[in-house]
């Protein structure tokens, strides 16, 4: 049975019971569980994957909150530890009334920064499995060689693996490095999902064909290229595929990104076959799904709480 695994942060996202203004402006906060890897593991199960998460918390109440808020969504949590050597990450969030979001975030550092390659190195992958990473967790930090050490494993194996930089600029000192970094890891997966808005950045071109054209040129992946409420635009095998969105009015776009991360290994899952033997329909149906996800989950607050069920979509 195919098994999904994500990992790097899982964090409390605290997300503004005002819009429309900046952090300081805010009054007060709904504590809600967030951090991508996480969020894209329970997009996936409640979709019907069976998903882990991969990952650190504190010992401490927010960490215990996070784990049960995970398992209450089905993901396994054999993998999720626990470290008194550091506090669970804190991501304040300010939401604009078009949905959009800013985070400031409380790490420094925080405990999903500690996982240490011993702690994957346990984990037996299979040729079947899929996983998924993003760049938060490539600071220079234990956690980067775990994670590193993790996509080799599943390299060695054959085992699929999604890289979705989900870019934090306000992470990161050196951000000529957070784009090397982001240039190097490209080479462990085999899909790479990157938002529009994160393309000029990553490749130096602001024209998407030319941004595309550049990815292609250090590495063979299938590339995604999310549009938000425009769509999706795959180059997927030897299909170029673009497909639009459902209309819905935006609430909070936080992990909507997320959700679509989730739709996509949700459905590579129940497809049953190797991407690499994917046809037009496969990839068509595969985005169609992706987007429905990514659309639903933006009609409702916060992140793991919006994702839908099969039955909800």
């Amino acid at each position: 049975m195919t098994k999904i695994y994500t990992i790097g942060e899982m964090l409390i996202d605290f997300i503004p019971n005002k819009i429309n203004c900046g952090l300081k402006d805010v009054e007060s906060f709904t504590k809600m569980a967030g951090g991508a890897p996480a969020n894209v593991a329970v997009a996936a199960s409640k979709l019907g994957s069976e998903a882990y998460y991969v990952g650190m918390v504190g010992k401490d109440a927010f960490g215990d909150f996070l784990i049960d808020t995970v398992k209450s969504y089905g993901v396994k949590n054999e993998y999720i530890y626990q470290t008194e050597q550091a506090n669970t990450s804190l991501a304040f969030v300010s939401l604009m009334d078009n949905g959009q979001r800013e985070f400031s975030f409380y790490r420094n550092p925080g405990a999903d920064m500690l996982l240490e390659e011993e702690h994957v190195e346990a984990i037996d992958l299979e040729k079947g499995d899929l996983i998924s990473f993003c760049s938060v967790d490539l600071i220079e930090a234990p956690v980067k060689y775990a994670t590193k050490r993790f996509l080799e494993k599943a390299n060695e194996v054959g085992a699929t693996v999604l890289f979705d930089p989900n870019l934090r600029f306000n992470l990161w000192n050196d951000l000529d490095e957070l784009k090397e970094i982001v240039l190097e890891f490209v080479k462990y997966a085999q899909i790479i999902k990157i938002s529009d808005d994160e393309l000029e950045f990553i490749t130096g071109h602001s024209d998407e064909e030319k941004a595309i054209e550049f990815i292609k040129n250090i590495t063979d992946s299938n590339i995604i290229i999310t549009r938000g409420s425009k769509g999706s635009y795959a180059e997927f095998g030897d299909f170029k595929v673009e497909r639009s969105i459902s209309k819905v009015e935006a609430i909070d776009t936080t992990g909507a990104g997320d959700a679509f991360v989730g739709g996509i290994l949700n459905f590579i899952d129940k497809n049953k076959k190797s991407i690499n033997k994917y046809s037009l329909e496969d990839v068509k149906d595969m985005l169609d799904f992706a987007n429905r996800v990514a659309a639903y989950s933006v009609t409702k607050n916060g992140a793991m709480a919006s994702y839908p069920s099969v039955e909800d979509l």
